[in-house]
């Protein structure tokens, strides 16, 4: 058994011990087990944010983009915080206190509070299927690593993969996932910040030589076309309202200060790491053109690449932070999704984790098929959860109180303008939902 196969069960042991320790603390309900009784201090609270939103595709999916396509990559990433800030500091203290006023555990509850049971299912169900390719990203992205780095083939790394998330969700519930963030948001950055520092010593001259990447130090260019670039950026923008399991963040802070402090020290982490993880791409990419490093064609091929030829220490410990990152974020997603499950469809919580195994299945199915790259996954993923946002939006400016209707259509119209590449589908999408929820409250 290689080192990192070694490091791979070490890990496999230390999150199960958690999930066990935390199991212990409570899961006597649905708040306690979907969201930790709504008493998560402001760190933990930023530091699971982060770790839900920051996964494998920021270390090998962004990294990757960055080396393909230059500084659009930063621009489009950089762009989805902002617009994260924006929505957390106006949208989070109201979700936080409807939450607790309606007793909400999933998201889907929260808009069915206003909207109507048969909304809520609807919504669980399109999150259902809109998120099982952005957490198929996941096990891509993390068995990607496992068979660069060992002999495991690609099929086994999915299943070890699929494996945890189905066990600790099951086990530990959101305690457990929050607990394990706090160590592993630290341990994203430290490793970022080596692998920066390890390839910035390959070649220090980068930021002399970096010209010689021309066009891809420009945006717009023949890759981010204005057009690419809003496809891309306007569904990532609302993701902070759309994703299931980061709003679902917004229920667990214990008061408004945690609150607060988990909108600012997310906002910290988020600047730090995309900067570090955009430099790394586009040095990457500098070598690349003085032959310091190979050509990678797939560049979602990249990171492991680059871990293949680090040191064995600091390969290690990167990848430790991309499967810690990338495990974390599907157990998340999972367990937010059987949160749906439970309060929504089935009324009833076992068939809620019973779910954790079936979606885990669906997802790694998925995953063996990699249709497409980590970024198009995510951001597809995105686009349908559109499809969600005029309810959001209504619940806090508008007294309607029909919202299937828009839901169904604009869920309906992003799978179709998905599926043809339409470049303009998240703002058709919006349009769509939003006009077909005026129209259906407006008819007696």
């Amino acid at each position: 058994m290689n080192d990192f196969l070694i490091l791979l069960l070490l890990y496999a042991i230390a999150g199960t011990a958690i999930a066990l320790i935390a199991r212990r603390y409570g899961t006597k309900d649905d708040v306690d087990y979907f969201i930790a009784g709504r008493n998560v201090s402001g760190l933990i609270s930023a530091l699971t944010y982060a770790a839900t939103t920051y996964s494998a595709f920021m270390m090998v999916g962004l990294v990757g983009l960055s080396y393909a396509t230059g500084v659009g990559a930063a621009a489009f990433e950089l762009f989805y915080l902002v617009g994260t800030l924006f929505l957390l500091s106006y949208y989070s203290p109201k979700l936080w206190k409807l939450s607790k006023e309606t007793n909400s555990v999933s998201p889907a509850e929260l808009i069915g509070h206003r909207f109507g049971r048969r909304t809520a299912v609807a919504i669980a169900i399109v999150c259902i299927i809109a998120l099982i390719p952005y957490t198929a990203s996941q096990l891509i992205g993390v068995s990607l690593i496992i068979t660069k780095l060992s002999n495991l083939s690609y099929i086994s790394a999915i299943f070890i993969s699929a494996t945890l998330i189905a066990l600790w969700a099951f086990i530990g519930g959101l305690r457990g996932v929050a607990w394990t963030d706090a160590i592993q948001g630290i341990i994203m950055l430290l490793a970022a910040m080596a692998a920066l520092i390890y390839v910035f010593n390959m070649n220090p001259k980068f930021f002399d030589e970096v010209s010689v990447l021309k066009d891809l130090l420009i945006v717009p260019n023949k890759i981010w076309t204005p057009m690419r670039f809003l496809s891309l950026t306007i569904p990532w923008f609302f993701f902070a309202l759309t994703n299931p399991q980061v709003l679902q963040r917004t229920f667990i802070p214990k008061d408004e200060k945690a609150l607060k402090k988990m909108v600012i020290y997310f906002g910290i982490f988020g600047l730090i790491y995309t900067v570090i993880v955009t430099l790394l791409g586009l040095m990457l990419r500098t070598m690349t053109a003085f032959n310091l490093f190979p050509l990678v064609k797939d560049r979602d091929m990249v990171t492991p690449t680059l871990l293949s030829i680090m040191p064995e220490g600091v390969a290690l410990f990167v990848t430790l932070s991309i499967i810690a990152a990338a495990i974390t974020t599907a157990n998340s997603i999972v367990l937010s999704l059987s949160s749906m499950v439970a309060r929504d469809i089935a009324k009833k919580r076992y068939i809620g984790q019973i779910s954790v195994v079936a979606l885990t299945i669906f997802v790694g199915i998925f995953a063996l098929l990699r249709p497409s790259y980590i970024v198009e996954l995510s951001v597809m993923s995105s686009t349908i959860l559109l499809s969600v946002l005029p309810l959001i939006f209504a619940i806090f400016h508008s007294r309607y109180k029909k919202g299937f209707a828009s839901l169904s259509t604009a869920f309906a119209i992003a799978i179709v303008l998905s599926y043809m590449r339409y470049p303009l589908t998240p703002l058709v999408t919006l349009a769509i939902g939003a006009f077909v929820l005026i129209a259906e409250n407006r008819i007696k």
